[in-house]
């Protein structure tokens, strides 16, 4: 894995078409299905669709630009599994958890020596 490259082919998110003019239509990618859809037809200049050809490579797939596997933890047991493979992967602190167990999870990382890519910012006032 060392010698492939990480590439990201499309970086920003795919919108859908007129939800930058409506307020109603949300941005979440809906595909166009009207007879005469210019973004359906694929016309020069309009929304681009998401298709096949912009996903990433299988190999590299879920690795971040420094060369780490990225890893989703939601509890304890999760990251003791992940013991022996630390300097492999780095782990991102799922979002819907305490911050009473994500204190937990970050400070058994640091033990592990496991990197973090949102650690726990406790605000100090």
């Amino acid at each position: 894995m060392k010698n492939l490259s990480v590439v990201k082919k499309k970086i920003k998110k795919f919108n859908r078409h007129h939800s930058d003019r409506y307020k109603r239509l949300k941005k979440n990618w809906r595909k166009p299905k009207g007879i005469d859809s210019c973004v359906r037809r694929r016309f020069k200049g309009r929304t681009l669709m998401p298709n096949i050809g912009y996903g990433s490579d299988n190999r590299t797939k879920n690795f971040l630009k420094n060369g780490l596997f990225k890893v989703r933890i939601e509890n304890i047991k999760e990251l003791k599994s992940l013991a022996m493979s630390n300097k492999k992967i780095s782990i991102e602190i799922s979002k819907n958890i305490s911050s009473f167990k994500k204190k937990k999870i970050t400070d058994l990382a640091l033990f592990m020596d496991i990197k973090i890519n949102n650690p726990l910012n406790l605000k100090k006032n």
